[in-house]
This record gives structure tokens, sequence and C-alpha cells, in this order.
């Protein structure tokens, strides 16, 4: 996972994770959004038919194992689970193709972002930023992306494992006779969604969401089904604030299924980069502006973590 080469790009991201060290203050070694999570690992069995969509290496053979982080939203590797900011949660995957050779999704539980760009972004942390938190709810208000962003979060969930998870960024999708479509991962729950109200969330300890987790992987694998959502032509594939009509068609791409917790915890979670780039034939980025930089972000914050001992 090379660093791109655009110095420009590069500078944005150092920006963004100064904002970033700004909101939630410095915690080396852990990263600077989702700080606080825990991983599992099992197994990725292709759907029927998934095939007509990609030629991508896990779709076509049996199965593959991966790798899956969830985790809280901000930068404080302390937060508690029913803090209203721990939301919206996140969801990574990676599909373990070879030895160092792997593809991710990264996701969270909101269907939508609060920037278009990467400067645009930047600009939605520094009103983040400011003391007077009456000026982030005016730039909220004069700006509807982050004002639908805000509106997309969901309540509470009960579960980790009964969340929906937004890929966000539209992907080019390749089958085998090269037919190529884009699509947008979402990724649901096997045993369903269900969320909490303020006053249940209220009551729930510091840490339930992790602990739930744990009990429930020590009794029943924990399973969700991978979707993409086809965009037809016409849609903006470019722009991940821009959602495609709910009629459009969605085709199932497989299920994990997640056994047991990752051995060595915390270690495993402070060496792995995911990737928003999917870099494998078959799955192709969009022309999305913010993949790229959310990649070097990834990957600076990434290197950076694996230096604190």
């Amino acid at each position: 996972m090379p660093l791109p080469n655009d110095e420009t790009l590069i500078a944005l991201g150092e920006e963004i994770l100064t904002e970033f060290e700004k909101v939630f203050g410095p915690h080396p070694g852990f990263r600077p959004a989702h700080a606080k999570g825990l991983m599992l690992t099992g197994r990725f069995t292709p759907a029927d038919g998934a095939t007509s969509l990609t030629r991508a290496q896990h779709v076509t053979q049996a199965s593959t194992p991966v790798t899956v982080r969830f985790s809280n939203s901000t930068g404080l590797p302390l937060i508690p689970d029913n803090d209203a900011g721990a939301d919206p949660r996140g969801m990574a995957i990676r599909f373990h193709l070879a030895e160092h050779v792997h593809t991710d999704i990264v996701s969270h539980s909101a269907n939508g972002f609060p920037a278009t760009n990467g400067t645009e972004f930047l600009e939605f942390l520094r009103a983040v930023t400011q003391p007077d938190k009456g000026k982030v709810q005016e730039f909220i208000g004069s700006h509807p992306k982050a004002l639908a962003f805000v509106q997309s979060i969901t309540p509470m969930p009960v579960s980790f494992a009964e969340e929906r998870y937004f890929g966000l960024t539209a992907m080019k999708f390749t089958n085998k006779d090269g037919v190529s479509r884009f699509g947008r991962y979402l990724i649901l729950p096997e045993a369903g969604e269900k969320h909490l109200s303020a006053e249940e969330a209220a009551g729930k300890g510091p840490d339930f969401l992790f602990n739930e987790l744990n009990d429930r992987i020590k009794n029943e694998p924990i399973r969700f089904k991978i979707t993409v959502q086809v965009a037809e032509d016409g849609d903006l594939v470019d722009d991940v604030t821009v959602h495609w009509p709910p009629e459009r068609k969605m085709v199932d791409l497989g299920t994990i299924e997640l056994a047991e917790l990752v051995a060595d915890n915390e270690r495993e979670q402070k060496q792995i980069i995911f990737d928003p780039i999917p870099r494998l034939d078959g799955i192709e980025p969009s022309d999305d502006p913010l993949l790229e930089l959310r990649a070097a972000v990834y990957l600076i914050s990434g290197r950076r973590r694996r230096a604190v001992s």
C-alpha cells in the first residue's frame, strides 16, 4: 500500500490528521478516528450468481479467510460505548487472498458522509474544533452535506452484530465477460437490525457493545451478508454524498461468518492498516476524490501507530 505521489494530497492528509488531534487529543498508538475497536476472524463464502457482477478472486473461489474490525467513532480509545458520540459505528473487512495479498472493505453505520472531497472534509473538521460549539451547529446548518450526514446517523445499536454498514464510495465491478458496473456495498446482519432508545442507551455500561460481542462469539458465529447496490446509467458514481434511488438492483455478493476473536487483539489492531482502495482484478476504485485521500490518511496514521512501542 504505497503513498500517492501527489504531494498536495499528502499535505492535505497531514492537515486532516492534525485536525483530528485537535478534536480528540493525541493518543499515540491508536487510530485518529474509530480508535476503540475489536477484531474477529472467520470466512467469506460467495453467493450463487455473484460472479455475474465481478471476477474478483474472493468471489470466484470457494471461500476466503477474513479479519473484521468493529469500532466506535471518534479518536478516543476509551469512549463509552453508550456515548452518543460513538456513532456511527465502523466495520472494516479484510479478505486474505494469499500471503501478504488482500483486499478490504471499509464501512460505517451511517448512510452518509459530511463532504464530497478532502477540502470540504477539512473545513468540516475545522468547524468541529471551534471553541464555540454554536459555530459547529451554524456550520452544519449552512452546509447541506454535513447536515445530511448528521441526520443519517442511526440510534445506538443493541449489538455490533445487529447493525448494518454502508461502504459509501462507489466501486467499479467487472465480471469474467468484461462487463463493468458501478456499485456500493451494503452489509446486512443476519440477526437483523436492533437499536436502543436514548433511555435504554443511558442505562448501558461503558463497554456494553464490546462485552456483548465477546459473549456472542463464544456462543454462536456472527454472520453478515455483503450486498452491492448497482448503479444505472446517469447515476453519479464519484460523489459519496449523493444517494442512488432505493429501487436500484441489489446483488448478493456472499456471506461472512465470524467464529472467534483475533489472538493478541491489541497488537494486531495496531498493526493492520485497512485500505479503502480494493487493488485487485475485478473490483476497481471509482473516481471518487475521497478514495486516494482516505488511503493516504490511513497509511500515514497507520505508520505512526506502528512506530509506537
